[in-house]
């Protein structure tokens, strides 16, 4: 199903005038509401008192960096974060990736491009809400309760960001079997992200610096070199 924007509220973070009216023109054309700040503080306190269900955020902002205000929504929430980083900045996407964000996109971009982020990162979170299933004790050291989204690993509670969560959940849902780059990516990250093979090795390797008791010499989800990833195949409990 397609998401719905109708009541879809966007908070966009940028202090240039021109990218603000650029972004909001966009938006608001496909039906979503948008908020704007630009400042970090700002923005911290319009997603308390609006309550937005995305938020599209500038690295570069006077008060304080995208990455700082980041580091703040990820304390008080799990909302959904886009990152807007320079084009050619890679050490900026790999930073916003490791504090939280679900996304970023590379200015200057297309209309269509970011339209289509936001939906696919929309898209997700509606299916996360979706998804019931029972707790799953994989062995004695890893337990996973994913209609609680508990992560217990030798007995103490595991954090784990809502990416990690959904990458968890599909290879987890598919033990035993191997998940390809693009059904992976197709699956966690949506469609559109097909041609991005990066984002699943990099978040492979943040859940195995999570789960596994050696991570360079994984037991839980396993690499097939040249094709993608499986986890252990397991007995469920009835």
């Amino acid at each position: 199903m397609p998401t719905s924007t109708a009541n879809k509220k966007i908070l966009v973070v940028d202090d240039e005038e021109r990218m603000l009216r650029f972004i909001r023109l966009n938006l608001e054309h496909d039906g979503f509401q948008v908020i704007e700040a630009i400042k970090g503080h700002e923005a911290l306190d319009k997603m308390r008192t609006d309550m937005p269900d995305m938020i599209l955020l500038d690295v570069m902002l006077p008060d304080l960096d995208g990455f700082e205000v980041l580091k703040m929504v990820r304390e008080i929430s799990n909302i959904p974060v886009i990152m807007l980083t320079a084009k050619g900045e890679e050490d900026d996407r790999v930073r916003g990736l490791e504090l939280g964000a679900d996304d970023y996109v590379t200015k200057p971009f297309s209309p269509r491009e970011l339209v289509s982020r936001v939906k696919a990162v929309l898209r997700r979170v509606e299916m996360e809400g979706a998804e019931e299933v029972d707790v799953i004790q994989v062995d004695d050291r890893l337990k996973i309760d994913f209609n609680r989204r508990e992560i217990w690993v030798d007995g103490e509670l595991v954090k784990l960001r809502p990416t990690e969560y959904r990458l968890l959940y599909h290879l987890v849902q598919n033990a035993g079997w191997v998940l390809t780059y693009d059904q992976i990516l197709s699956r966690v990250w949506g469609y559109e992200y097909r041609d991005e093979p990066h984002y699943v090795r990099l978040y492979i390797n943040y859940l195995r610096q999570k789960l596994e008791e050696d991570p360079a010499n994984p037991k839980y989800i396993l690499t097939e070199r040249g094709v993608g990833y499986r986890f252990v195949d397991f007995k469920r409990k009835e």
